[in-house]
């Protein structure tokens, strides 16, 4: 099947429901089809923007088009890992060996990467993302913040989880109380999601 010129927000691969008691369905629901699904739109809008000026020969502000685009498409690419990470709670999940001994390497123990990861989510200023991502030029596992949505990692270091700490991802179910979302997030981790990324890129 050809592929579209153009992006679409992905399905959920769990119910609305699935997250509860940690995510409620209306914050679910909220968080991912109305705003991914903004950004999936106005990502869309800009391309065909584009696609007009330069069809029409049209003088257009590129500064402002390419820097509009970094910032929804980075906000629809790390949405679609954040979904992925996640698995409904009433599913238990142990973590893989493989990756738990990558976190024991670089870490020392998993109590101790999910206080750092945990400390670098809660400590973004404003609005962004915790990611946990694997450096192929060091070979280690590495904890880190993105602003916004600017997605500006360098193509070898590849996001192997991460979660939204923007004030839309939380705010329903935990006001602006997010050190407590951060929280309720290890409960609902799909570890075996963090496994198969870790196992693409080391390959």
């Amino acid at each position: 099947m050809k592929k579209s010129n153009f992006f679409s927000l992905p399905k959920l691969e769990y119910g609305y429901d699935d997250l509860w008691p940690y995510m409620t369905e209306e914050q679910l629901r909220t968080h991912h089809q109305k705003h991914h699904q903004g950004y999936v739109n106005k990502s869309n809008a800009l391309l065909k923007k584009l696609d007009k000026a330069r069809k029409n020969g049209a003088n257009i502000d590129l500064k402002d088009v390419s820097k509009a685009l970094s910032f929804n498409i980075g906000g629809h690419v790390l949405h679609t890992i954040f979904w992925e990470n996640l698995k409904p709670a009433k599913e238990k999940q142990k973590i893989p060996k493989k990756v738990e001994q990558e976190i024991k390497k670089e870490f020392g123990s998993v109590e101790n990467f999910k206080r750092e990861f945990t400390q670098v989510a809660k400590s973004v200023e404003g609005s962004g993302w915790a990611s946990l991502v694997y450096s192929k030029e060091t070979d280690r596992l590495l904890c880190m913040q993105v602003e916004k949505h600017n997605y500006n990692l360098l193509p070898s270091f590849k996001i192997l989880m991460v979660i939204d700490v923007w004030e839309h991802a939380y705010y329903i179910d935990y006001r602006n109380d997010r050190a407590r979302f951060v929280d309720s997030f290890w409960e609902i981790v799909n570890w075996q999601e963090v496994d198969r990324r870790l196992d693409k890129v080391k390959k």
